[in-house]
Formats: structure tokens, sequence, C-alpha cells
């Protein structure tokens, strides 16, 4: 029998429905690596997603703790798209993905875990990536560890500059 280690994703079982909005990340840098925080702007940020429907899964979500689309200002909409952008091109450069699924949940119906703070899921994809495991034993193989990857991805957040 093979073994499927995702040690992270404990802290999920145990505690599926988090206290604390994970999106409202405050001002507190020193948490960011801890948290998973990539990349911070003005009104957005970059972080990866603790628990990946692939490897390199990120998701981009503004600093105001805001659940519907209509409820975006002009320019928190324009810096999402920049850093969804950007995001696409660190991932490119970096785990050189075969292509990318781009996506919102908005709302509970819609399969959004974090209904009150909107996020974009940006989640790299290769050939071949999507096999048999998630059919016939519901589980899904992520290849690298979140903190390989997320060290991987902040030094390209770092050279490849906004």
């Amino acid at each position: 029998m093979e073994r499927l280690w995702a040690p992270w994703r404990m802290e999920y079982i145990k505690n599926p429905n988090l206290e604390k909005c994970i999106f409202c990340i405050g001002d507190d840098e020193s948490q960011d690596e801890g948290r998973l925080i990539l990349f911070r702007g003005k009104k957005a940020f970059i972080m990866m997603n603790r628990y990946p429907y692939a490897n390199g899964h990120l998701m981009v979500a503004p600093y105001r703790h805001i659940g519907e689309f209509k409820q975006l200002k002009d320019s928190e909409a324009v810096e999402l798209f920049k850093l969804m952008k950007y995001s696409i091109r660190v991932l490119e450069k970096v785990l050189k993905p075969q292509g990318i699924n781009i996506g919102m949940n908005l709302g509970r119906a819609a399969g959004a875990g974090v209904v009150d703070h909107l996020h974009i899921h940006i989640v790299p994809r290769w050939v071949g990536d999507v096999n048999f495991m998630p059919v016939l034993s519901e589980t899904k193989v992520i290849c690298e560890h979140l903190r390989v990857t997320y060290k991987n991805l902040k030094q390209g957040f770092s050279s490849l500059g906004l």
C-alpha cells in the first residue's frame, strides 16, 4: 500500500470552520511566511492556498473584508486583476505550468469556503495532473511540500518585480 503524506491538512481537518477570516491579514508582516502571504500590494495581496487543489494554488484578495463582487471599489478591482496577472507571470517562471485555472466562488451555493471575503483562485495545471486518484479514492496528490513551494514562489515574486 502506498502512503500519501499531507500533514498540513490536519489543521483543517481538526478545525474546518476557522473562527478568524484567513483573508483579514492586518499589517503585521512578520506573520507573512506562516500565513503563506507572498506579496502585499496597496489594496490587495497574494497568498498560497494552505489546502491547494494543485501545487502552487494561489489566491488574490482585497484587504477590505467584503463578500460581494459589486462591493469592490474600482481601485480594488484594478489591483486584484493586476496581482492576478503578476501571479500568472511568477507561476509561469517558477513552476512552468501548461495551463492555469482562474476563478471566484461568490456565495455558499457557488462553493465559497470563505463566503464573506471574496478572493480569486489561481491554480496552475499540468497535463496529467488530475489522474485516477481523485476519481477512485477522493485523494489529490500535491507533489511538493507547501514550504518548498512558498520559498520558490517568494523568490519568484522578489525577482520579477511588479
